[in-house]
């Protein structure tokens, strides 16, 4: 059996809706992010986050789930944590994508039985949604935030581009735009729902 990790990283977040404190919605989208992990039956999870969030991963995160405390929010530095953790396999996941289904997950996961890394890209906001890669992480993937990041910077560095498998998008809630495609309808993100008083 594969020991998967899914991580949660606390990336910043410039944008709150009107009439919402940010620090308040930062919270909100990555407890309902962490709640999911706590629930994903194909990977164990934990939170990442650098030195001035650690507060927040712990009043976050549920009992006994790792934390990871990384120099900067981006993505090598929480793989490697993963790998000294003993994982095979890891994936960093943006702490700003409360609504995502586990489906999007795992299918980001798969593609690592026969690639040795995997992105999902994170729609029309740009950047990626998360990054997944077989442990301990390939020499040759270049470290970046989740905001930057996209497929084919990731395959730039990347012996071969076929190496690196695109999975379904996803969006993140970075501005109204995101905001308006929310489906009040669709069941989790909970406390995103409170803090938007639906």
């Amino acid at each position: 059996m594969t020991r998967r990790v899914v991580v949660a990283l606390l990336n910043p977040v410039t944008w709150s809706p009107p009439g919402v404190e940010l620090d308040r919605w930062r919270a909100a989208l990555a407890e309902d992010v962490v709640d999911l992990l706590a629930r994903l039956a194909q990977a164990e999870p934990a939170i990442a986050a650098v030195p001035e969030d650690l507060e927040l991963a712990r009043e976050i995160a549920w009992p006994g789930m790792p934390i990871y405390e990384v120099p900067t929010a981006t993505v090598l530095p929480v793989l490697r944590r993963a790998a000294d953790d003993g994982y095979e396999q890891g994936a960093v996941l943006a702490a700003d994508a409360a609504d995502v289904p586990g489906m999007i997950l795992g299918k980001l996961l798969r593609p690592l039985g026969s690639k040795p890394v995997a992105v999902a890209p994170a729609g029309p906001g740009g950047g990626v949604l998360a990054v997944a890669a077989n442990l301990p992480v390939p020499e040759w993937l270049a470290d970046t935030d989740l905001d930057d990041a996209t497929p084919m910077t990731l395959r730039r560095t990347a012996p071969r581009p076929s190496l690196v498998e695109s999975t379904p998008e996803w969006r993140r809630l970075r501005g109204p735009a995101d905001l308006a495609t929310l489906d009040m309808g669709l069941e989790g993100w909970e406390n995103t729902r409170a803090v938007l008083g639906g």
